[in-house]
């Protein structure tokens, strides 16, 4: 498992805080909790920037509702 960075960490708390204001009271545990494996996912792989996590994040919550939770 990759050491993630302190800054890659702050970047996946803002986009995951962003991305969840758009669900009903600001998302359910289980929804949060998709979101952020996604988002850990894709900072394990590289991909930490605000632009490439907040790209992960909204193709999560798209996931999401199209699933219907």
């Amino acid at each position: 498992m990759t050491e993630l960075t302190e800054r890659t960490k702050a970047n996946m708390d803002v986009v995951l805080e962003e991305t969840c204001r758009q669900l009903p009271h600001g998302g359910d545990h289980d929804s949060r909790r998709f979101i952020a494996e996604r988002l850990i996912d894709a900072a394990q792989s590289g991909h930490a920037t605000l632009g490439e996590l907040g790209i992960v994040a909204r193709r999560a919550l798209a996931d999401l509702t199209s699933k219907g939770n």
